[in-house]
């Protein structure tokens, strides 16, 4: 359940304040050391890939594709097959103007899906917004609660994934789809948005979520133009300690297939490209953000990017034991 929008300026925001080259390269900062993963879920010392399974008809660049239990799950296992660490199940479109759906008829469409992975050993995470459809989810065997509203569109999530005990992805969020665009507006988007966060963690932990299962998103495309995506992208370190100094959470980047990448990617007649066109402009993106400290990237299409965070990941080790934090290791 992701949102495509990101319309803006086609190009990252350079000049002061801004790093002015990719993480590890001359005059960029130094690459920021990678907060350990949640219990519970896998922790190779890399940046983790998260594939997508949108069992929706209207998803922005997949609906309808897997809109259905056995091609859903099929395609999950083949992300698992692939190389995807964790595979995330969502049945409610995000993207800009989409309408909610009633709650029995996403968890009638998530339910099965989940079940099925879990029964086969996948890490399955559920991609929802409400409580209820969190709950069935984590009975039929999810590992995780990813909830793009960071507790925002149903007060009783946060209650439910602390008596759960389960890793919890904070998203930062300032509306539902048909109304989010119009609040992407700021002075300081890292500033702000690291302020929200830091309020969103507060509630959350307040409501009884262990801060050590809390995982970040800055939220890339909702309630964000194309130079606030590529600012926040440059800013990881700043988002993982919420903008202070204090603890440091893990990371986790959704920037799949989104507009933002299209309208760089633009033909000469400035036409966005295709959604699935911008599948090696994610790689990228996936290449630099795992470089540059991200806990896990969140994708469409899981090969080469699989290959895009080992990688980061052998740049982070050469470039010292201090970026290259992690809870377990690759072979190699």
């Amino acid at each position: 359940m992701t949102s495509d929008a990101g319309m803006g300026a086609a190009g990252p925001p350079y000049g002061p304040g801004h790093a002015p080259g990719p993480p590890g390269l001359p005059n960029a900062p130094d690459l920021a050391q990678r907060p350990p993963g949640p219990p519970g879920l896998p922790s190779p010392a890399r940046c983790l890939v998260m594939g997508v399974v949108n069992v929706t008809p209207d998803s922005f660049s997949d609906g309808g594709s897997w809109f259905g239990a056995d091609a859903a799950i099929a395609r999950g296992l083949q992300l698992a097959e692939q190389g995807a660490d964790i595979v995330d199940v969502g049945g409610e479109s995000t993207r800009p103007g989409a309408q909610r759906v009633p709650a029995d008829e996403e968890l009638r469409r998530v339910e099965p899906v989940i079940s099925g992975l879990a029964r086969a050993g996948v890490p399955v995470s559920v991609d929802t917004m409400r409580a209820e459809v969190a709950q069935a989810a984590l009975e039929v065997g999810a590992r995780l609660v990813n909830d793009v509203s960071g507790g925002l569109a149903d007060p009783e999530m946060p209650r439910l994934v602390g008596q759960a005990g389960v890793p919890y992805v904070v998203m930062h969020w300032r509306g539902h789809s048909h109304q989010m665009q119009d609040r992407a507006v700021y002075q300081d988007v890292t500033g702000e948005v690291c302020a929200e966060l830091r309020r969103r963690v507060d509630a959350v932990v307040a409501a009884g979520v262990d801060p050590a299962l809390i995982i970040l998103d800055p939220g890339l495309g909702f309630a964000k133009l194309a130079e606030h995506n590529w600012e926040l992208l440059t800013h990881l370190a700043d988002i993982s300690r919420l903008g202070g100094s204090g603890r440091a959470f893990p990371v986790m980047i959704g920037a799949s297939r989104k507009r933002f990448l299209g309208r760089l990617l633009a033909a000469a007649d400035g036409s966005a490209r295709p959604f699935a066109g911008c599948d090696d402009a994610t790689v990228a993106v996936t290449a630099l953000a795992a470089a540059a400290g991200a806990w896990c990237c969140r994708v469409h299409e899981v090969p080469a990017n699989a290959d895009a965070v080992r990688v980061a990941q052998a740049w982070r080790e050469a470039a010292g034991p201090a970026s290259s934090a992690g809870t377990g290791r690759d072979a190699g």
